[in-house]
């Protein structure tokens, strides 16, 4: 009887718990006010940094775009947006990590570097200019030719949800 009892009460406290209790998510993972924001215009991020990929800006372009475009309800303008990001590419490097005992690397750290400029003309206290990086190790078996667009999609991939978090998320 007393299990019987221990069980009813445990039931009304998780119902009550569970009812009281509110979450809300957005699905978009974006909190923008679409009555006062209904379009951002994202200019190209030149490639600007002294080692040159050349598809880098390319891909970083259309992958920040797509985000918006995917996420979000914005209309993507070239200029003249009520939201606006427009940056540049500074950096892409490769530095040693890991060296082995013949004094060569075993591991390479490959890192871009991206400097964005966001404008809010509803709310200019969101407005920023900030430099965002990301990186990716990768094993010297391999060459950096064998590697360089999957690590770089990785980078480009983590670079734009900072950007991305950054402007519109608010998280």
């Amino acid at each position: 009887m007393k299990q019987y009892i221990y069980g009813i009460t445990a039931f009304i406290a998780l119902s009550i718990a569970a009812s009281s209790c509110s979450i809300s998510y957005s699905f978009s993972g974006s909190s923008i006010d679409y009555t006062k924001v209904h379009s951002i215009a994202i200019k190209d991020f030149p490639n600007m940094s002294p080692l040159v990929y050349a598809p880098l800006s390319q891909k970083f372009n259309e992958t920040l775009k797509d985000k918006y475009t995917r996420r979000t309800k914005l209309q993507i303008t070239r200029d003249n947006g009520d939201m606006s990001l427009e940056g540049e590419i500074t950096g892409y490097n490769m530095t040693p990590q890991a060296v082995k005992e013949d004094a060569y690397a075993s591991q390479t750290r490959l890192t871009i570097t991206v400097r964005a400029r966001f404008v809010n003309k509803a709310n200019s206290d969101n407005d920023f200019e900030k430099t965002f990086s990301a990186y990716q190790e990768f094993s010297n078996e391999r060459t950096i030719d064998e590697v360089q667009d999957e690590l770089c999609q990785i980078i480009i991939d983590e670079i734009v949800d900072q950007i991305f978090n950054e402007t519109v998320a608010n998280w």
